[in-house]
């Protein structure tokens, strides 16, 4: 397992190393020059001269792989830059709006677990039974309906006509339940009917049969054997989805003015906020890959089979 750890934890410098790249090629490419943006941003007449001069300032007259050596070696000491808008360092910011996120996130999948897996897993032992078809239709209206409809469904219903959650912001606990409900809601579905996939098909392996054979009750059988190798596939697609929630849930901050990442991404990119544009995008960029790593890695600890190519059994 340790050749494993190693050897995944290795294979993540090509990736990051790709990822800087493109983050840094992406913001070259884009229209408009960032010393004007940066001028503007500060009420600074953009002159000729004055560009000119910030341009030297900057180090934007330099060939761009001397920018992006320079810039790579900022990022490795956490060095993002500073925001045209703020003028605070972008990393103190990101950190500062990651939080939230995080917050957001978590109970997002606590809202997934509790609700979607026991759904899941439900219809897949009552296969054919009214609870699985009532279940299907609760995942078909998940995985359908848009984030930001339901977001302003629930603001309608719960906060507008029956007053029971705040709309806007982050503070109480109360806050919380609207956009978290709201971004967990297409994840719910999909993982119900995940597990319930997962599930059917490992009730038909031997081992079941097996178990069965030997007079184990069927609440033991699926509790400890078909539910835990079940998991997994739900486990590689939760990582990916925790990865997405994590790099900024975009409408659903936006809807609910929730002070996360989704939300200084959008008003960096309004403002023009180049370095933070460029912060953001890496360090969501960065988030997904740990979050893939860490999925992999607790992949190979819930099944023994998983060795990595070479390691010794």
């Amino acid at each position: 397992m340790g050749w494993f750890i190693v050897k995944r934890l290795t294979s993540l410098i090509p990736i990051l190393f790709g990822i800087s790249l493109i983050t840094f090629s992406l913001i070259h490419l884009t229209p408009g020059d960032p010393a004007t943006a940066y001028l503007r941003a500060s009420h600074i007449p953009p002159t000729d001269e004055a560009v000119a001069a910030l341009r030297m300032e900057l180090g934007l007259d330099k060939p761009l792989y001397a920018q992006y050596l320079e810039w790579l070696g900022n990022v490795i000491q956490l060095d993002l830059g500073m925001s045209y808008v703020s003028k605070e360092s972008v990393w103190n910011e990101i950190m500062l709006y990651f939080f939230p996120t995080v917050q957001l996130a978590l109970a997002s999948c606590i809202l997934i677990v509790v609700i979607g897996l026991p759904i899941g897993m439900i219809s897949a032992v009552y296969k054919g039974k009214l609870v699985d078809q009532v279940s299907r239709i609760i995942a078909f209206i998940s995985v359908s309906m848009p984030a930001f409809w339901f977001g302003f469904l629930l603001i309608y219903f719960l906060s507008v006509k029956l007053d029971l959650f705040p709309v806007l912001g982050r503070g109480t606990f109360a806050h919380l339940v609207l956009p978290s409900l709201t971004l967990a809601l297409p994840y719910i579905g999909t993982y119900m009917r995940l597990l319930r996939a997962s599930m059917l098909e490992d009730l038909n392996e031997p081992f079941v049969l097996y178990a069965r054979a030997r007079g184990m009750r069927e609440r033991l059988i699926i509790s400890r054997h078909v539910l835990k190798k079940s998991l997994l596939p739900v486990l590689t697609g939760f990582g990916m989805s925790f990865g997405n929630m994590l790099s900024g849930a975009v409408i659903v901050e936006t809807v609910f003015a929730w002070p996360g990442m989704g939300q200084l991404f959008v008003t960096s990119i309004l403002s023009r906020d180049y370095p933070m544009i460029q912060g953001c995008l890496l360090f969501m960029g960065v988030i997904f890959v740990v979050c893939n790593l860490l999925v992999d890695l607790a992949y190979a600890f819930l099944d023994p089979r998983i060795r990595w190519e070479g390691e010794q059994e």
